[in-house]
């Protein structure tokens, strides 16, 4: 008499050898045609991996750049030789600064919501950098951009759009 433990075996042991030898008996053209799929899907994911980190890359220099910036400034607040004017000065440019970042990533969410594509964006007074990450590069494109971000603001502001391919390697 065969036992439970007997059967699961033989069924288990069936099933794999009945798929070894369909994955055996399988055209070598439609295994080819996966592994090439799997391949190409593989570089896609490298092809992101990068440019999400050039983005990085320049979120974490701008972040570097304004936190000395913050470092100084709040050292004046702190100095007692200054003026109030002085130190009020500096209270408003760390104000300025620390809205900025939020503006940013706004602008960033926007273009990407509305373009789908990846960005870096700048802000310095007036003057808006954006870095598009973008295998297109054509003025359609960069004008888009400069309309969604001219959008968040009432006054005008001068922008720039700087495009980067998408799939380096």
């Amino acid at each position: 008499m065969i036992n439970k433990q007997n059967l699961w075996f033989l069924t288990l042991f069936s099933l794999i050898l009945v798929l070894s030898v369909y994955y055996i008996t399988m055209p070598n053209d439609l295994v080819l045609k996966n592994t090439k799929e799997v391949v190409e899907k593989s570089k896609l994911k490298k092809a992101k991996v990068k440019k999400t980190n050039e983005l990085e890359a320049m979120r974490v220099s701008l972040e570097e750049e304004r936190e000395e910036l913050t470092t100084t400034l709040k050292e004046q607040l702190t100095n007692k030789d200054l003026t109030a004017d002085e130190k009020n000065n500096a209270y408003e440019q760390l104000k300025y600064l620390n809205g900025l970042k939020g503006k940013e990533e706004k602008l960033e969410n926007k273009i990407k919501d509305n373009l789908k594509i990846d960005s870096f964006v700048k802000i310095d007074n007036s003057n808006i950098s954006v870095v598009a990450i973008s295998d297109k590069y054509d003025k359609v494109l960069a004008n888009d951009i400069m309309r969604t971000i001219q959008e968040e603001y009432q006054e005008r502001v001068f922008t720039t759009v700087k495009f980067q391919n998408g799939h380096k390697n």
